[in-house]
């Protein structure tokens, strides 16, 4: 069942919102996939690329962990400001820009540092996903937060997933930069259309986040739990298909840059379809904290499998499964983060919420770099499914508090 779209939402003096149209809805979702595609069409080839300009491995997951620490600085504040402001729009305006920057930094030749700071910039740009989530969220009653938040993680693998699938294609075809140049096209068009995007407005009465409320939506339990598991799930898919299963494919089982499409297609796919029916069928069937427990236990076990992988069908087997079992759990966590919080304070939530998340963006491959370099590229993927079995215990002893 689809969510019903919320038509007025009351705010403290009562005056409703401006009702989502349909039209709302399909320029938010093209907007949102454009974002998506500019941030992810050079992803598969990354670490192949950066090694390929003479990074060690160590410095790949300098550059891939510079992603996730500056979301880790930028997300919370930009939350705060957002909620402060009363506005959504000019964060979005300000991410497709970023996004733009960042690809053709990444053109620019000689010191690594240029990719260093293409990648960072990528970072603010992802720190402004907080303004669509609860924008979006606007867009539709508060009790259907939950399956909201599901619609628009469908948003993002789909996104992901169209970025993605070009690039080995754009670099097969043209060469290494060709993906950039095309995000960075993609990311100008999503500027111009960004600027018809139309928020609600809850009017001179709506009351904005002050810093004293900032403390009380931190310390909301479920919030504080959902965030240390999404710390944990985000290390594994950072170490994984957004960083180092790539480098794996190409150099220990000779992938091109066409077949790495096909294995991002094995992970995307699945990950797209459980993104959009885990929220709406699987969680009010077998359970919340079920389905995070059986998504963090078949994500280890796959993320663990990558290591002895023998051949490129057996690893898209392996990132079939790894991007299903992925796709129960981040949704969930990310509805949950903002499900108990009221309307006004959202944006502050999913701030916090995104920020924490961001630890597990910067800490998980930066970390699988500096093993990777001193013991090879397996222990990489080793770290990353122990991290996955720790968030499956942890869901399994939260459960037990709850039930």
């Amino acid at each position: 069942m689809q969510p019903q779209i919320a038509k007025t939402e009351t705010i403290q003096a009562g005056q409703p919102l401006i009702a989502a149209r349909q039209a709302d809805h399909v320029l938010f979702v093209a907007v949102t996939l454009l974002y998506w595609t500019t941030m992810y069409i050079y992803v598969p080839i990354l670490t192949p690329y950066l090694e390929y300009r003479g990074l060690s491995l160590q410095a790949i997951g300098l550059v891939l962990g510079s992603y996730g620490f500056v979301q880790l600085l930028c997300r919370f504040p930009l939350g705060i400001w957002s909620d402060r402001l009363r506005r959504r729009k000019p964060f979005i305006l300000l991410g497709m820009a970023s996004g733009a920057l960042s690809c053709l930094l990444f053109l620019l030749p000689d010191s690594w540092l240029w990719t260093l700071a293409g990648r960072a910039v990528s970072g603010i740009c992802a720190s402004t996903w907080v303004a669509f989530t609860v924008l979006y969220a606007g867009y539709y009653a508060e009790d259907r937060a939950v399956r909201a938040m599901s619609n628009i993680s469908f948003m993002i693998v789909a996104g992901q997933l169209i970025g993605m699938g070009f690039s080995g294609w754009l670099a097969d075809v043209a060469d290494w930069n060709a993906p950039f140049i095309a995000g960075a096209a993609i990311a100008a068009i999503g500027l111009i259309a960004a600027c018809f995007i139309r928020e609600p407005k809850g009017g001179v009465a709506r009351t904005p986040m002050t810093f004293a409320d900032v403390g009380a939506v931190v310390r909301e339990p479920m919030l504080i739990k959902v965030s240390l598991l999404s710390i944990l799930g985000h290390c594994v898919l950072f170490i994984t298909m957004f960083g180092f299963t790539p480098l794996k494919a190409v150099n220990d089982l000779n992938a091109s840059n066409a077949e790495l499409t096909w294995i991002v297609f094995a992970f995307m796919i699945p990950h797209a379809f459980a993104s959009l029916y885990s929220g709406k069928w699987v969680a009010p069937n077998i359970g919340v904290w079920n389905t995070l427990i059986l998504g963090f236990v078949l994500s280890g076990a796959c993320t663990a499998a990558i290591a002895w992988t023998p051949s490129l069908p057996v690893l898209m087997a392996t990132q079939a499964l790894n991007g299903l079992a992925q796709g129960l759990y981040l949704p969930l966590l990310l509805g949950a983060a903002i499900q108990d919080v009221p309307g006004p304070k959202r944006a502050t939530a999913m701030g916090f919420y995104q920020a924490v998340y961001s630890a597990g963006m910067f800490g998980g491959p930066y970390l699988a770099g500096f093993l990777n370099d001193w013991y090879g590229i397996d222990s990489g993927f080793y770290c990353g499914a122990a991290f996955a079995f720790i968030a499956a215990v942890l869901s399994f002893l939260w459960r037990k508090r709850t039930d």
